[in-house]
């Protein structure tokens, strides 16, 4: 039976031409991303964990491979919980420790709900935000924020409750990426100008995870964020070329990593480099991962991600290795 979380690669495929291609790719490596888990194994070779996530494996009569977390059955939940220490946050603790956040920047408490952590939900602010003088809410939207280990991305959009299923009306959302999507709808009612600020908030809002199937569920489920948003704002869908540009930030913004190495799932390993000596004789030289060896983050001969960095507007976005901005935090550059 169908619900209001679900997100249907079928559907996707037929009303958004294209746009399940750009949500599967991988910008670093310029490939699809992989399934990086074992739970496909019995669905045949092409489900296997190093392999590429193709459309064709997840439509047609595939269509319902991939599902959220509270979808699946228990054993599995169980496995991945104890297999990849995979754990869903439920929305009220999310809301909380983005309240915590925003706590901070708007220097006082209680700026988009307040809590009731003895019934563990929240009761929606439903006045205008209001900003402080040396803040404007272009600033806000244009805050940087990251989620690490996003599984279906919980923290960065919340259209359902990832514990109980339970769909999330947009008034009520409290994902770091929803909250700046409510400042815009209550600051922006020109069409063009919602699209821009809409997009830089994308551009603003960052994210990695390991598992192929919870990635691309957070990548359908930011996208559908902003179909939802336009269409409670515009009370229309939004053109394709929207749709597809979105898309296209969120394949940058949310990629797929190994969070301890900072590379693409199983890329590190062994090198093995074939010579000939002076007597003519084939030689093999065995060259390991130094950074898997000595636990160094910078030493890893795996492919490190690349991400964008939007605010660079002559070249429209600069490409980066994330470790490197990890290096450079560290050397407090």
């Amino acid at each position: 039976m169908r619900t209001q979380i679900d997100i249907l690669e079928n559907e996707i495929l037929k009303k958004y031409p294209d746009v399940l291609d750009i949500l599967l790719r991988d910008q670093t490596t310029q490939k699809n991303i992989i399934w990086a888990t074992s739970n496909y194994d019995y669905l045949g070779e092409h489900y296997l964990k190093s392999n590429p996530i193709k459309s064709e494996y997840i439509t047609g009569t595939n269509g319902n491979v991939i599902m959220p977390r509270v979808q699946k059955d228990e054993i599995l939940q169980q496995s991945r919980v104890k297999n990849m220490a995979e754990v869903f946050t439920p929305s009220w603790i999310c809301n909380s420790q983005n309240n915590l956040i925003d706590n901070a920047w708007f220097e006082r408490k209680d700026v988009f709900n307040k809590e009731i952590q003895d019934e563990k939900k929240w009761k929606t602010n439903l006045a205008k935000i209001k900003f402080q003088k040396n803040k404007t809410w272009k600033d806000y939207i244009n805050d940087t924020r990251l989620e690490i280990a996003c599984g279906e991305a919980p923290y960065i959009t919340s259209r359902y409750d990832t514990t109980t299923g339970k769909f999330i009306e947009i008034e009520n959302r409290i994902g770091l990426l929803d909250r700046k999507l409510r400042v815009i709808n209550e600051n922006v009612d020109e069409l063009n100008e919602w699209l821009k600020a809409t997009k830089s908030a994308y551009k603003n809002t960052y994210a990695y995870e390991w598992q192929g199937d919870s990635l691309l569920l957070a990548r359908e489920s930011m996208l559908f964020t902003f179909i939802e948003n336009y269409k409670y704002k515009f009370g229309k869908e939004p053109l394709l070329n929207s749709i597809q540009e979105i898309a296209y930030i969120i394949c940058w913004n949310v990629w797929q990593m190994d969070g301890l190495k900072g590379v693409v799932p199983f890329s590190c390993g062994e090198i093995k480099i074939k010579s000939v000596n002076l007597f003519g004789e084939e030689e093999t030289d065995n060259s390991f991962c130094k950074g898997c060896l000595n636990n160094n983050l910078f030493e890893h001969n795996g492919i490190y991600c690349l991400i964008m960095d939007w605010s660079n507007k002559e070249l429209k976005g600069e490409k980066l290795r994330f470790v490197d901005l990890i290096k450079k935090s560290i050397n407090g550059k």
